[in-house]
């Protein structure tokens, strides 16, 4: 795989094919290195049949790319056959080195999906695509920021861990060689490899392909500043080679005095590792002082602690600077013992104690799951790993042997419960794992989620209810006289769209409760003779002093809002405010009283209300009855519930009307309702093919919404109920769409659901 390939659409094996003139021996090292046999001896571990198949993808992808060449003149299958490698040293299997193998046929050599999957099957055509749209993600690194979202996005969008393997493997080697391209690409490669796919190899416990990455990337990012560091440590190596080796033939023999059986391996801080410490600490060179150290890898996890006892009884231990990852491993499955010992002559040298088990996932961590599957069949050796995290991996692999099942289990602890998505600018998002596109809009800003009206994902329109997954664009469309539906509380995830559109609906429910509450203070004072309530001035004031003081509310406002919502009976309040204006000198109308009165309802005992639709959150329409326009109506004040309008017939209306009288209101419909109502429709047919279309039909040519649809579960019976909600503008409409559904052969009755007696 290219380079370029994360950061622009321009192949390597493209944009820099070319025929160079090579000498005989360049062209026998080139053909030795095309050949599979430079991959064969590290396919021991594979059956014969496996090694078969990895052969036939070489052959195929070695015909796929005859002819082009690497910029070092190199036939182009040497790149694919050196990341097949890599990915043997993980003994990753069969399918993945064929992957591996053919990684840039898709890319670079016009073969498509189709094509491998009638090769070579469905799961190395979904590992080869999975790589190919992960090099069309396009990373700008001089966003340091956003860094950390292109490397979990990058991998939230590998269904399968072997795609990031792989990748990694690819970019390895394209380091490694990267001094055979232009040197203007060097920097924007390497801070890329540096800022997100090295921490991505650590992330997955990838220790030593990690340190690898980074040694490659200062090396090509700053090449002076890398030589010099360079010199300076292989003096520093070359002056202290006594020192290293006294110290460790003083610890060979320390343990076999005990008789512990260890293996002492040398270790060196990298190259990048002590440039990061110079600039983050100030130091020069010659004060960092833990460039060496050496690894102890020994049976067993008692053997480690026994190998710390021992070492601190040799050398002094720095403070502070004792670290145990094996009681307490690192999140990538990590376990060590670490300990700085000053040594001889003052040197300060770093320790890590450690099992065979715990060395295995330090330097290949996620792969390690590949390389236990080749150990004991009991698992004993998994069984001493320690860490839980790994060890689920195991089990889930060896007991399914299902790759997206074991990805999406490492996907649980890299990144819980979140998505990552593009804004049409290609910033990136990260919401949680079910979030919508409104939840989207509200991210962005909150008044992009008030005035939502419509989405694209991936340029398609969607409905504002669609989920939205890794790596997809999502554009939203505003309107300004859109506002937020209470409905999209039933499907937002995030808090901050949940709380934002319950506080406008809240303001929205004030606003209208308000404008209810006076209209009824008001018919409820005409009731007392008085044509209007007093006005909010400063001569009128003692006298709303006085009321609120009655009522027990803070302001004008707040009294209104609890009038309209039902906290507080109109009448009662209105009582009040008569007895307070007539202290003021105000008299009732005697004609308005006697009409008021006598038109009142006898059992209504607030004034009336005129509703047209427009009302909003302030009044409600009932659901067990569905009033439409034309229908005899009664309104209920709930506490705190506003205004609920029923049916005059409706039994749940009788029944509140018995017990709690003093809260309905009179009600009627203004002469032009301002929107369609909704009511229901039972409709009985004869079971039959297309007669739920036949239905839709006759309702849109009669001009009747259909808002939700309900049928009996049985849908092998011959006769069926369907339950519709409809809506239209009044009863006359309503009948007018009875009758079209009347005309359908099919249908043996149609009824308006009306609530028993």
């Amino acid at each position: 795989m290219n380079v370029e390939s994360n950061a622009a659409p321009v192949a390597d094996s493209q944009a820099q094919e070319r025929t160079l003139p090579v000498s005989n021996a360049v062209a026998a090292a080139n053909a030795a290195a095309a050949s599979f046999a430079a991959l064969t001896d590290s396919l021991d571990y594979l059956e014969p049949s496996q090694v078969e198949l990895v052969r036939q993808a070489y052959r195929y992808a070695d015909e796929a790319h005859l002819g082009q060449l690497r910029n070092s003149g190199e036939p182009y299958i040497t790149h694919p056959i050196a990341v097949a490698a890599q990915c043997a040293e993980w003994k990753l299997d069969a399918q993945a080195l064929m992957a591996a193998l053919l990684h840039d046929a898709m890319e670079d050599c016009g073969v498509t999906k189709a094509d491998l999957i009638e090769r070579f099957g469905a799961s190395v055509a979904e590992l080869v695509d999975g790589l190919t749209k992960l090099d069309k993600l396009q990373f700008d690194t001089r966003e340091e920021n956003q860094a950390e979202s292109f490397r979990k996005m990058l991998l939230a969008m590998a269904r399968d861990v072997r795609v990031i393997l792989i990748k990694l493997a690819d970019r390895t080697h394209n380091m490694r060689t990267m001094g055979d391209m232009p040197r203007a690409k060097w920097g924007r490669i390497a801070s890329e490899t540096l800022e997100i796919y090295a921490p991505i190899a650590h992330r997955l416990g990838l220790n030593q392909t990690y340190r690898e990455l980074q040694d490659l990337s200062f090396r090509y990012l700053h090449p002076w500043r890398y030589m010099t560091l360079s010199k300076a440590v292989g003096k520093a190596r070359n002056r202290r080679r006594d020192l290293v080796q006294k110290v460790q033939a003083d610890v060979d023999a320390a343990f076999a005095r005990v008789g512990l059986q260890a293996r002492l391996a040398g270790r060196e801080k990298t190259l990048y590792a002590i440039y990061q410490k110079m600039e983050q600490k100030h130091l020069s060179f010659a004060q960092v002082t833990d460039i060496y150290g050496f690894r102890v890898i020994v049976g067993s996890v008692t053997a480690c602690y026994t190998a710390l006892g021992i070492l601190h009884q040799m050398y002094k231990p720095v403070p502070g600077k004792f670290k145990d990852h094996i009681a307490i491993a690192k999140v990538n499955g990590y376990q060590s013992l670490h300990t700085t010992l000053v040594g001889p002559s003052n040197v300060n040298i770093e320790f890590q104690m450690r099992t065979e088990e715990m060395h295995l996932v330090a330097e290949a961590g996620v792969a390690a799951h590949w390389l236990y599957k080749q150990q004991d069949a009991e698992g004993s050796s998994a069984e001493r790993l320690g860490t839980k995290w790994l060890q689920s991996l195991l089990d889930i692999q060896n007991e399914t042997r299902d790759a997206a099942e074991f990805w999406d289990h490492v996907k649980v602890d890299l990144f819980p419960d979140a998505v990552y998505v593009f804004t049409p600018k290609g910033q990136i998002l990260a919401l949680p794992r079910g979030a919508t596109v409104i939840d989207f809009a509200y991210a962005i800003h909150s008044d992009v989620g008030d005035h939502t009206a419509a989405a694209k994902v991936n340029d398609e329109q969607v409905p504002l209810r669609t989920e939205i997954h890794n790596g997809d664009v999502v554009e939203i469309i505003t309107n300004p006289t859109t506002t937020p539906n209470p409905a999209w509380l039933g499907f937002v995830r995030t808090g901050r769209a949940r709380s934002r559109i319950r506080s406008h609906l809240k303001l929205l429910n004030q606003v209208d409760s308000e404008a209810l509450g006076e209209k009824l203070l008001t018919q409820a004072l005409r009731a007392e003779g008085l044509e209007q309530l007093p006005p909010s001035s400063d001569e009128m004031q003692p006298l709303w002093d006085k009321l609120l003081r009655f009522t027990g509310s803070r302001d004008r406002s707040e009294l209104m809002v609890d009038i309209g919502l039902g906290k507080r009976i109109a009448t009662i309040v209105a009582k009040r405010l008569f007895v307070l204006m007539a202290e003021h000198g105000h008299r009732p109308d005697a004609l308005l009283l006697t009409r008021e009165r006598f038109t009142s309802h006898e059992t209504i005992s607030q004034g009336g209300v005129s509703l047209d639709g427009s009302e909003n959150a302030s009044v409600k329409y009932a659901h067990c009855c569905r009033p439409v326009p034309g229908d005899q109506i009664v309104g209920y004040l709930g506490r705190g519930e506003g205004l609920v309008v029923h049916v005059a017939w409706c039994a749940v209306a009788q029944r509140l009307q018995a017990k709690d009288s003093e809260r309905f209101i009179s009600v009627d419909w203004s002469d032009e309702p301002t929107r369609m109502f909704e009511t229901g429709v039972t409709v009985t047919v004869n079971n039959g093919k297309g007669l739920l279309a036949r239905i839709a039909a006759e309702l849109a040519t009669a001009e009747a919404d259909i808002t939700h649809i309900d049928m009996d579960e049985e849908m092998a019976l011959d006769t069926l109920n369907l339950r519709l909600v409809i809506g239209v503008r009044d009863t006359l409409h309503l009948e007018a769409a009875l009758r079209s559904l009347r005309r359908i052969p099919a249908v043996l009755r149609v009824v308006r659901s009306l609530p028993t007696q």
